[in-house]
């Protein structure tokens, strides 16, 4: 534990928290309030005394839902009562699976840049965390000849997030089937964190209504079924940070082991969550929709504001963060990122927060509004100009 560093987002935010007047573009977290119809199933839930435990799995109510969204959206078919587990925010669910697949010195492929916890949760199961570079040149997207570098005999799972924080970078179906077929070769687990798969806008340009294409996941492959665990959750589709609710679906023998940890270490998810997750998957298609929509209104902005100011910044296709280049500066990311926020007000995170390979970038999150952007992007003007 005294080995094991701080989040380099958390420790940064100390700094903002003592600030005035600042326009963030750091906290991951969507800036809307949950659809009230959403919070509403919460308070019906709680009038009609939903306040004890529900099964470890989760309520029958919520992973049956679960099991109908996932096959509406993606295409992805599993068995509700053995396959299907509600968990406290997929950070839960992630440890669960690590947890449950490693033993001390198993070794875990991952993406960089990645989200801060990826490391340390791998290293609190006693396994070795094993960094996959992403580069700029490909949109930082994960490719097989990366992972053939980096695999070994030692190699038990890999885990990776796409839609990506922090670079927004997502993969499309082609690339899904070559990375289940790596993984099927050198028989390793797959872990796939998909909570940013809604805000995946190329996907989503084909429409938002129910006839819609699917959009991309890892589950969606039944040939691969065997060896996927979906990892997702409520938290930035429907803006449901605060209720803590996340899912973990895959083989029944995977999902059983996980459960266990659970079991003793939590019990159950949040009932009113749980209530609350049940209207979210049935009924708030459009509420994503409206905020994607946003969400793609202010990238875009964004992104041309940034470029136009010489910070080359690539066009992400997912999540809602961007990851600029400020090596054009001579700064460091973390020097870059303390000035912006001490001399001209404005909060970012710095790209060695993410891994080593993020070096010479910031994430900046759009989850914000476009008023603040605004300012934000005339502060890093100011910044760029002095």
């Amino acid at each position: 534990m005294a080995e094991l560093p701080k989040s380099g987002i958390r420790k940064f935010f100390d700094i903002v928290a003592q600030s005035r007047d600042i326009v963030s573009l750091g906290v991951g977290e969507p800036d809307f309030d949950t659809p009230w119809h959403i919070s509403r199933a919460a308070v019906t839930c709680l009038e009609n005394g939903g306040t004890h435990y529900t099964s470890n799995l989760g309520t029958p109510e919520l992973r049956q839902a679960i099991c109908r969204y996932l096959a509406r959206r993606f295409g992805a078919e599993f068995a509700w009562q053995s396959e299907v587990l509600a968990t406290v925010g997929v950070s839960e669910a992630i440890d669960l699976a690590i947890r449950a697949l490693c033993s001390p010195g198993d070794e875990v492929l991952y993406h960089e840049p990645c989200f801060v916890s990826y490391a340390a949760t791998i290293r609190l199961a006693h396994a070795v965390p094993v960094p996959v570079e992403t580069r700029a040149e490909e949109e930082f997207r994960l490719t097989v000849a990366a992972l053939e570098r980096r695999v070994t005999p030692r190699t038990k799972a890999l885990l990776l997030n796409f839609p990506c924080n922090p670079t927004g970078a997502t993969l499309e179906r082609a690339d899904m089937a070559e990375i289940l077929g790596f993984c099927e070769r050198h028989d390793m687990i797959l872990l796939a964190d998909e909570v940013y798969s809604e805000l995946n806008y190329a996907a989503a340009a084909s429409g938002d209504g129910a006839e819609a294409e699917k959009l991309p996941s890892f589950a969606a492959f039944p040939e691969h079924r065997d060896r996927v665990v979906l990892l997702n959750g409520f938290s930035k589709s429907w803006a449901m940070t605060g209720y803590r609710l996340g899912y973990a679906c895959g083989p029944e023998d995977i999902i059983d082991a996980m459960m266990k940890i659970h079991q003793y270490g939590i019990m159950s998810a949040p009932t009113l969550a749980q209530a609350a997750g049940v209207e979210a998957m049935d009924f708030g298609d459009a509420d994503v929709a409206r905020m994607r929509r946003e969400y793609m209104r202010r990238r875009d902005f964004l992104v041309g504001a940034l470029n136009s100011l010489g910070l080359r910044t690539i066009m992400p296709k997912g999540a809602f963060y961007i990851f600029p280049d400020v090596r054009s500066t001579g700064m460091s990311s973390e020097e870059f990122a303390l000035t912006l926020l001490k001399k001209h007000g404005v909060a970012c995170v710095p790209g060695g927060a993410f891994g080593r390979c993020g070096e010479g970038y910031v994430r900046m999150s759009y989850a914000t509004s476009l008023e603040k952007i605004r300012i934000a992007v005339e502060r890093i003007a100011a910044m760029l100009r002095a």
